[in-house]
């Protein structure tokens, strides 16, 4: 479980990005598919026909995909904006204050950040 945890951790910038791209595609399908069942599209009508009642599964799916990909995103980058912001002081009694919540805010990130906050930590001597 930990290394499925450290590759998405690694990736979460990319695998957002194209959780939010499949999420606009399953949604769209579910917008054309529900409100638009005749339209005829060659031979996408049979599949249309097909789904039937499914294309309202589709189109809240779609929406499900979408704001968890935005979700995700949005929180990786308020967490790097924060850790950034806390890396640019160079008082040691400023960084010690939100040590704790830079620590933890870390570990979702991925490792380089660590490594930033480490080589920080070095510089202001702090453990």
């Amino acid at each position: 479980m930990g290394k499925i945890l450290n590759f998405l951790r690694e990736f979460i910038l990319g695998l957002s990005i194209v959780t939010i791209i499949v999420g606009i595609i399953v949604l769209l399908m579910g917008v054309i598919f529900y409100w638009l069942p005749d339209l005829q599209l060659g031979f996408y009508t049979d599949v249309i026909n097909d789904l039937g009642e499914w294309n309202a599964f589709l189109l809240v799916g779609g929406l499900i995909i979408f704001g968890i990909g935005v979700y995700y995103l949005y929180s990786y980058f308020d967490k790097k904006k924060f850790v950034m912001e806390e890396l640019e002081t160079n008082k040691r009694s400023e960084f010690l204050k939100k040590h704790s919540q830079l620590k933890s805010t870390v570990k979702h990130l991925p490792k380089k950040y660590q490594i930033m906050v480490r080589d920080k930590e070095e510089e202001l001597n702090v453990k």
